[in-house]
């Protein structure tokens, strides 16, 4: 298959480091609007440096990977999914609700995939979590937080960092929120730095999300809370637990009534009601993974994990948090 990448920054020349090494696929070239950065990545990785999008398609690219700044998402994905090129677009699919319908509309129009890149779904945890399908989330919550790495900039935290754990937390919970409330801080730019978003959804689950990119250690995690058990997942780590109930209604109901009454229990050891195990992870790696997944889509048809419905249902739902947050401030007199 022949593929191309658009924007080899940080994330865009891992794209073509994995495309490079794929024994089925063909890296026909790159395009970078540094110039010498494009000859660079193009020269270490053996293949070609094209001046543009244009270029790539008269050299009869099938699938291309943007990688450009958020902003550029539309203008560079545009020309590629009129020609029929697949395009995996990284995450988010647009900066705003506007150019990811758009998007949206042009993939379906001309019949092109379209994929989003959020890579957290290919996580190993995370894919591990989604095993389990009879957990039905009751309570959310989630942290990513790092200090501030000036990458990103030309989109706020919710668009830059948050996103990930939306679109998780979108696929936990099956739909979007039905209620946002949020709070922002904007401390380095004009965009928020700091934000926590609390949503419920239309089946009774809370999410609470924080992110922040002024912290000064990194932590990304999730904590899933079910009628019946337990999730705990460090995306960063890549390792997770699930805890269950395993204490039967006769045991639970004598807890209960020894804690109505005042007893005290606290010789009674709590993990000899629950059940305590490590999700079975595996090491993939999730980029060559959500790269397998594309190449496979477009080879064989089908719909990837993270078509652009998803992307655009969670760039929908980060509009919504930084248009609450916005008021919420208003609402207390904060610019």
């Amino acid at each position: 298959m022949r593929v191309g990448v658009v924007g080899v920054g940080r994330m865009g020349r891992h794209h073509a480091r994995q495309y490079a090494s794929m024994s089925d696929v063909h890296l026909v070239g790159i395009v970078d609007a540094d110039g010498a950065r494009a000859r660079s990545v193009a020269s270490e990785f053996q293949t070609r440096a094209f001046p543009d999008e244009a270029s790539l398609i008269a050299a009869d690219v099938e699938a291309v990977t943007v990688a450009v700044p958020t902003r550029d998402h539309r203008r560079v994905a545009e020309p590629l999914l009129r020609a029929g090129v697949a395009c995996l677009i990284e995450k988010p699919l647009a900066p705003d609700v506007a150019e990811a319908h758009q998007l949206a509309d042009l993939a379906d129009a001309t019949g092109t995939i379209l994929q989003v890149g959020h890579i957290e779904r290919y996580n190993p945890a995370v894919r591990a979590l989604a095993a389990h399908a009879d957990l039905v989330p009751r309570f959310i919550e989630v942290h990513r937080v790092s200090p501030m790495t000036f990458r990103s900039v030309d989109v706020g935290v919710v668009l830059d960092m948050m996103i990930h754990d939306l679109d998780v937390v979108l696929m936990l919970t099956g739909g979007e929120p039905s209620r946002v409330q949020a709070s922002a801080v904007a401390v380095l730019g004009a965009a928020e730095d700091v934000c926590n978003a609390r949503l419920e959804f239309p089946g009774g689950c809370v999410a609470n999300i924080t992110a922040s990119r002024l912290a000064l250690k990194t932590e990304r995690k999730i904590r899933i809370v079910a009628e019946d058990a337990y999730a705990s997942i460090d995306f960063a780590k890549k390792t997770g637990l699930m805890i269950r109930r395993t204490a039967n209604e006769e045991q639970l109901a004598h807890v209960r009534r020894e804690l109505a009454a005042g007893r005290d229990l606290s010789d009674l050891d709590y993990t000899d009601l629950v059940n305590i195990e490590p999700l079975e992870v595996d090491d993939a790696d999730q980029l060559q993974m959500q790269l397998r997944d594309f190449v496979r889509v477009v080879r064989e048809g089908g719909r990837p994990v993270v078509d652009v419905h998803a992307g655009f249902a969670a760039v929908r739902t980060a509009e919504r948090i930084v248009a609450a947050a916005r008021e919420h401030a208003a609402s207390i007199g904060h610019s």
